[in-house]
C-alpha cells in the first residue's frame, strides 16, 4: 500500500492526497466483501469512480484514517441485522414480518422466497418489498420460534 492522506473538508467529505501530491475529493471508501469479511479488502475509490488505493486490512491503517473510514462506511451503509422474528402474517408471500433488529423493531413486506438468499452456511440476506437488505448473521443464533418461522420460508 502506497502511503496517502485521508482527511474531511469543510463540507464533511473525504479528501483523498496520494504519495504523488494529487488530491482527490469526494472519496468513498467501498468494501469488497461486505458480509463476508467486512474487515478485509476496502477500496478507497475517487468520485469518478476510480479505485486510489487498496487496503488488505482496516486494522493495517494509522487510527485517525480508520477512524474516518468506519464513520464513512457507517453513514452509507445500512444493513440492519435480525435478532428474532416476532411474527409472520403469512406462510404465503407476500407475507408482513415484524422482525426485531440491531437498529430496533420493524416490519417489512417478503414479496417472494427468492428474497432470500443465502450468503454461506449460516448467514442469510433477506430483500424487502422496498430493496431494503436485512441481514441474519448466523442462523443457530437466532431463538428457536424465530428459526420455525423462517423455516417456512426455505
Amino acid at each position: 500500500m502506497k502511503p496517502f492522506q485521508l482527511q474531511r473538508n469543510a463540507f464533511g467529505r473525504l479528501v483523498f492526497t496520494g504519495a504523488d501530491g494529487q488530491v482527490h475529493e469526494g472519496v468513498v471508501p467501498v468494501r469488497a466483501f461486505p458480509i463476508a469479511a467486512p474487515d478485509e479488502g476496502l477500496a478507497l475509490v475517487s468520485a469518478d469512480g476510480r479505485e486510489l488505493a487498496w487496503i488488505e486490512s482496516r486494522a493495517a491503517l494509522p487510527a485517525e484514517v480508520r477512524q474516518l473510514v468506519e464513520e464513512e462506511l457507517a453513514s452509507r451503509e445500512f444493513l440492519p441485522q435480525i435478532r428474532r422474528i416476532r411474527h409472520v402474517s403469512s406462510f404465503a408471500t407476500p407475507s408482513t414480518w415484524d422482525v426485531e433488529t440491531d437498529r430496533g423493531d420493524t416490519s417489512f413486506v417478503l414479496k417472494g422466497e427468492e428474497d432470500i438468499r443465502r450468503i454461506g452456511h449460516v448467514t442469510l440476506l433477506i430483500a424487502d418489498s422496498n430493496g431494503i437488505q436485512f441481514l441474519i448473521k448466523d442462523l443457530q443464533a437466532l431463538d428457536k420460534n424465530s428459526r420455525k418461522l423462517l423455516d417456512r420460508f426455505l
